[in-house]
Order: structure tokens, then C-alpha cells, then sequence
């Protein structure tokens, strides 16, 4: 992150709910940094238009890789099995 000089700041108020005030105070301590920076990161952070996918397309995806990850598994244990029962342990 730059280092923002104080003659590049502009003085703006905003409005926002005393849980945001609470998540901005308790983001700047842990962080070791100010509120005001706090949300100069998050505005700079902020990318609406970033190309990605909506919600639907994002679960689409989603369940295709959930359902290659089990077909994984299903063919890992079976090879697992394959070769327990070869080398003859039990249970295999």
C-alpha cells in the first residue's frame, strides 16, 4: 500500500452505523493504524467491476468442482482398496 501524503487528503463525512464505527475501531487497533486509513485500504480494495461471477455461476462452478472431488476420492479409495488387498491386509 502507498504511503498517502496529507496534501493528496481531502476531509469528507460520511454516515455510517455504530457497528461499522465498532468494525472501523476495532480493524484500526489490530491493525495498528488509523480509522481513516482503514477506509482508504477498503476504498482502494473495492473493485465492483472486477469481471467475476454472479452468484449463480459462482455455485455452478461450485458443484462441478465438488462433484470432480468426489469422483476423486470415489476412484482414490478404490485404487487404496485394490492395492490393500494385494499386499493382503485385512479389512482391505
Amino acid at each position: 500500500m502507498q504511503a498517502v501524503q496529507s496534501s493528496n487528503l481531502v476531509r469528507k463525512q460520511y454516515l455510517i452505523s455504530t457497528n461499522q464505527i465498532e468494525k472501523l475501531d476495532r480493524l484500526a487497533k489490530e491493525k495498528g493504524s488509523s480509522a481513516a486509513e482503514i477506509v482508504r485500504q477498503a476504498i482502494d480494495a473495492y473493485e465492483p467491476d472486477f469481471g467475476g461471477m454472479d452468484a449463480p455461476e459462482l455455485m455452478e462452478l461450485v458443484a462441478v468442482r465438488v462433484k470432480e472431488a468426489i469422483e476423486d476420492t470415489r476412484n482414490t479409495r478404490a485404487r487404496l482398496s485394490q492395492t490393500l488387498k494385494q499386499l493382503g491386509v485385512e479389512g482391505a
